[in-house]
Formats: C-alpha cells, sequence, structure tokens
C-alpha cells in the first residue's frame, strides 16, 4: 500500500474548509477522499505555523531551510509565492466573513 500524494490544491482547499468551520474532519475526508485525519491536522499545523511552503514539498522531502528544491528558478518560487499569498488572502477573506456573521447574529439576540 502506498502513500498518497494530494495536490496543493487539494491541501489549500482543506484548509479553507477546516477554516471556515462549515465542516467535520469527517466530512472533509469524505469529500476530498483523505485517509486519515491526522493528514487534516498536518496541514493546519503547517497552516498555522506558516510553513505553507511545504504544501508543494513531495513525500519525504523536508524543505526548511531554502523553503523549496534548489533546483527550483527564482520565477517557480515567486510564483509559489504569490500563489500561497493568494491562497492565504482567500482563507482570511472567509475567517473575517465568518467573523461579522457571528457578530451581527450575537448582536441580534
Amino acid at each position: 500500500m502506498g502513500k498518497n500524494v494530494y495536490s496543493n490544491e487539494v491541501k489549500w482547499a482543506v484548509v479553507k474548509d477546516k477554516m471556515s468551520g462549515q465542516f467535520t474532519n469527517q466530512e472533509i475526508m469524505e469529500k476530498y477522499g483523505i485517509k486519515n485525519v491526522s493528514q487534516i491536522k498536518t496541514w493546519m499545523k503547517w497552516y498555522r505555523e506558516n510553513q505553507v511552503h511545504r504544501f508543494d514539498q513531495p513525500i519525504g522531502k523536508q524543505y526548511s531551510y531554502g523553503h523549496g528544491p534548489d533546483s527550483s528558478s527564482n520565477e517557480e518560487k515567486k510564483e509559489r509565492q504569490m500563489n500561497h499569498l493568494k491562497q492565504e488572502n482567500e482563507i482570511l477573506k472567509k475567517y473575517l466573513e465568518i467573523e461579522k456573521e457571528l457578530k451581527k447574529k450575537s448582536s441580534s439576540n
């Protein structure tokens, strides 16, 4: 039985769904075909600790010093960083929407 490989897009989608608070871990696992809840916890930990460069690393590769493979060109690194920032921005916007909605609900009670 081999290891599953999840795309960068799936990892970001899982983080976004988890941050929204609208899905349980079980629902997220079913939605994206994730076999173990520890995978979700790992990606969330990377996100919280601002280690999002790890979303791009292949299985068994632990990039830390250079935050990516040495063979990546500056253009590739910039593109990856831009994608990460776009994803983070989307997550923050969603969080702010939810926070605003919760404040409306609590003030109307």
